[in-house]
């Protein structure tokens, strides 16, 4: 009985998108069609595995695409796996995917030619809707008696209703739009096959029946040679494997074969455009499992590191048994040997692309840089090498630098890797903490990723030189002579004697705010600056716990002072002063002081509307002075 069906609300929306884009490269809704026709052949070849009578009479796998003028109709069909009624409904007529929302967001947002985004979201089917007025698809699952038609104009609803279909497998039939007509015409569906599926490991059909000619290589790229694939060859595998369509191409390509206790060959890929939910923790790599050229499946949880979750591409197993389960992958002790090569594999390309192409790596670690940093924090075995990996923006220059580079430019009395964590390397460029730093040449890291505030404990060192933040605890900077050598000891011990009891009366007034108040050994050009005590939270710790888990428990801090700046220096004079007009401007200024350094760290003020009166009666007192 034929039955109408609505589409799911992001379904009818993303269809009249893609219907209606001005999109030029139309041509890849083939591609797509035929990645979903050869999935299906994979998938089929895996459930033979446990039971053949499935494709008993049937053993070869082949897709198949014809066309008829007349009727203006153009067929691509499988003998895969095949879907009954609820696999119709959910593939076709829901979309279950995470970022679905988001993705159909964009796209109205704006970016409604960009169609190639869809790619990526698992719902390359829709677009073939870009050429066809209607589509049919008929199905019969492998092993089922009954075979079930879908049909949809694609404008918010689709028919489903039992058909007749005497052999396993997908049927895709598209009624061509009139201004799409070039895809009835034999040479332009061959050109079309050969630029983008020539890589699918069965072989691809063009005309009906036993009339078909081959026209694609039929064999997995992943083991042939290096030497004999193309570069194109590789984009479009990219393409085919990820999802994504012209605009991306893949940023690296790692094609290897491992020989010795255990064989497998691979070809990963890491693109070039970040995907739409990279930071979803509910999202798997792209990086499908083959075991003797059967697809076995993708994500293989184990076999790739979460941060390396972006890439793409193919493992070729050939010491997995054909039979093994999903459930038994994650603890297989082969899969666990094979996902250490790899992970080394990639990182060791990735450390060598760092050095031979700087620019370009400094776009991949935009992009990826904050996931290939959680390594630091939960892959022990391959922290060493992803140190060598990593990069940062510091105080040396605009570019990124690595922790090598680092060391190699530490200056004489240097003991420490020091770094200044902070929401972005704008806001840590103006962090008055530098300024010692600066005036002793020390380069300073810029650590401005969340992940950063949890691996850098646990990493503690690089090298045998620890990590030290410079907004906590002593700066250590004794051992360090300033540029100009002006300071000495002894001028450090009369500073220090001449703020003793400017020091006591600001922490009399700040007893409710601050931890302490102390002689600073940062500041250069700035009154004051806060810091966090050696064993407390890093302050930008503190505010990102609070920012996303509603952390409460903000520890005081430490104001640090710098005494020769005129402000200061006028501070002095009045706390030498017991006049209560004195005293009363004193603890103004202390008050107002304090707030600067809070807006400086971007924390929120308590009391707005005092800071704004204490800052007012300051201009209006520096007016009248003047």
């Amino acid at each position: 009985m034929s039955e109408k069906m609505e589409f799911q609300t992001e379904v009818s929306r993303l269809l009249d998108i893609v219907a209606n884009a001005l999109y030029t490269e139309k041509e890849i809704f083939l591609r797509e069609l035929v990645s979903n026709a050869s999935d299906a052949c994979d998938r089929l070849r895996y459930e033979a595995i446990a039971n053949p009578e499935l494709i008993a009479g049937d053993a070869d796998f082949k897709i198949r695409i014809w066309f008829d003028t007349d009727a203006r109709t153009l067929s691509i069909s499988d003998n895969g796996i095949g879907m009954d009624r609820d696999s119709l409904i959910k593939n076709l007529g829901t979309i279950a995917h995470s970022g679905t929302r988001e993705l159909v967001q964009t796209l109205e947002e704006g970016a409604k030619k960009d169609v190639n985004l869809i790619g990526q979201f698992g719902v390359g089917f829709y677009s073939a809707f870009m050429v066809a007025n209607r589509v049919e698809v008929s199905s019969r699952r492998a092993g089922d008696d009954k075979a079930y038609v879908w049909s949809s104009d694609g404008r918010g609803s689709y028919m489903i209703d039992e058909t007749l279909k005497d052999t396993r497998g997908t049927e895709i039939v598209l009624h061509i739009k009139d201004e799409a007509s070039e895809f009835l015409i034999e040479e332009r569906l061959k050109n079309v096959i050969k630029k983008y599926s020539d890589h699918i490991a069965f072989p691809i059909l063009l005309g009906p029946g036993d009339k078909g000619v081959m026209v694609n290589a039929a064999s997995a790229l992943w083991v042939r040679p290096k030497s004999d694939v193309t570069e194109d060859q590789y984009k479009e595998f990219y393409r085919s494997v990820s999802g994504a369509l012209q605009m991306d191409e893949p940023w690296m390509t790692v094609h290897w074969r491992a020989e010795g206790a255990i064989e497998y060959s691979n070809l990963l890929m890491v693109p070039s455009m970040r995907p739409f939910d990279l930071y979803d923790p509910r999202r798997h790599h792209g990086v499908k499992l083959y075991v003797k050229r059967v697809f076995i499946t993708d994500g293989v949880e184990g076999l790739i590191p979460p941060f390396l979750r972006f890439l793409k591409g193919v493992v070729d197993s050939e010491d997995l048994p054909l039979n093994i389960s999903r459930e038994m992958l994650q603890s297989n002790p082969v899969i666990a040997k094979m996902s250490s090569a790899i992970t080394k594999k990639v990182l060791s390309e990735l450390e060598q692309k760092a050095k031979d192409d700087i620019k370009s790596f400094e776009n991949f670690w935009a992009l990826f840089g904050p996931v290939v940093k959680e390594g630091l924090y939960d892959a022990h075995n391959h922290r060493e090498q992803l140190c060598r990996v990593a990069r940062f923006y510091s105080t040396h220059g605009d570019g990124l630098v690595s922790l090598e580079e680092y060391i190699s430019r530490m200056v004489e009395g240097q003991d420490h890797i020091y770094y200044l964590s902070a929401p972005t390397v704008e806001a840590a460029r103006n962090s008055p903490q530098l300024e010692a730093f600066a005036a002793r040449g020390v380069e300073v890291l810029f650590m401005t990723d969340p992940i950063d505030e949890f691996w850098l404990p646990m990493q503690n060192d690089f090298k045998q030189k620890k990590f030290k933040s410079i907004t906590r605890g002593d700066a250590e900077l004794s051992k360090i002579k300033p540029l100009d050598g002006k300071e000495t000891p002894e001028q450090k011990q009369e500073e220090k004697d001449s703020t003793d009891h400017l020091i006591a009366r600001m922490k009399e007034i700040l007893s409710l705010e601050v931890k302490d108040v102390m002689l600073s050994e940062r500041l250069v050009d700035s009154p004051v600056c806060l810091v966090a005590p050696e064993n407390d939270m890093d302050i930008n710790m503190q505010r990102l716990l609070k920012k996303n888990q509603a952390y409460d428990g903000m520890h005081q801090h430490i104001l640090e002072i710098n005494v020769k700046h005129p402000v200061i220096v006028r501070l002095q004079l009045l706390a030498a002063n017991d006049g209560a007009a004195s005293q009363e401007l004193l603890r103004e200024t202390t008050l107002l002081l304090l707030d600067q350094a809070r807006i400086i760290e971007g924390e929120p003020l308590k009391n707005p509307a005092d800071f704004v009166r204490r800052l007012s009666r300051a201009i209006e007192k520096g007016l009248i002075a003047s």
